[in-house]
């Protein structure tokens, strides 16, 4: 009997090494995800990681006048030279500056910012090319929005219930949006993301979990996040 239970004890040691050790392979056994909440909670979510990527890469034009949509801590992580940072938000709180739907924002002048950054927001707006249009305008001539919004992603029940998750892009469909706005050669694209990656975002598998290698790899037909750099013309 004594043996018997040791024995149980050091399968149950064994199996509970196994899974920490080969996280992904016991998790994607089920239907279920492992984590319904893209990753958050234990680690950093994978299209997080890309945002922050892209972001790191443009960080240059994060400087002077910028509005942040939602909050300001993209702009206070990548930001240099920032003058003022304005936060628009449809939630009152004490970091917001306006609030409002981007779509259509008049309480906000023309040719206003330096540098608009919007880290999937463009999902939840259901009229795209408003929004676009309006950020455009408050741009000042010379300036630049830096945009991510998902491809490959799951439905974000958060956002859902409360102002809407409605779309999901490709390059093909962020170049001909952005296009109509700033014009074609004032925008470059940039995809991030992998089979691998995707399937590991789809059931929430922090990004810390996974070797850098494999996260990192580009994949063009896998496009797990979209960024867009567009930039309004010096003469408007």
């Amino acid at each position: 009997m004594k043996d018997a239970r040791f024995l149980r004890a050091l399968l149950s040691a064994v199996r509970r090494s196994l899974r920490n050790r080969f996280y992904i392979i016991y998790g994607m056994r089920g239907t279920a995800p492992i984590n319904p909440a893209f990753g958050a909670g234990v680690g950093m979510p994978v299209d997080r990681h890309y945002i922050v990527r892209f972001l790191n890469e443009n960080a240059e034009l994060v400087k002077g006048t910028v509005l942040e949509v939602g909050g300001r801590s993209y702009t206070e992580r990548h930001g240099t030279g920032v003058t003022r940072c304005d936060v628009l938000s449809t939630v009152p709180s004490t970091e917001t500056t306006f609030v409002g739907d981007l779509s259509s924002c008049p309480e906000i002048a023309d040719s206003t910012y330096d540098c608009i950054i919007l880290t999937q927001v463009l999902n939840c707006i259901y009229d795209v090319r408003g929004a676009i249009g309006e950020v455009h305008r408050i741009l000042r001539p010379g300036g630049s929005v830096l945009c991510t919004f998902p491809g490959i992603s799951q439905v974000s029940r958060y956002d859902m219930e409360r102002w809407g998750d409605r779309w999901r892009f490709t390059s093909q469909s962020a170049s001909e949006l952005f296009g109509m706005a700033f014009g074609p050669r004032q925008v470059r694209i940039s995809t991030y993301g992998n089979a691998f990656s995707s399937i590991c975002f789809l059931q929430g598998i922090p990004a810390e979990r996974l070797r850098k290698v494999k996260l990192d790899r580009w994949e063009p037909d896998y496009q797990l996040i979209i960024g867009v750099r567009a930039t309004k013309r010096a003469d408007g």
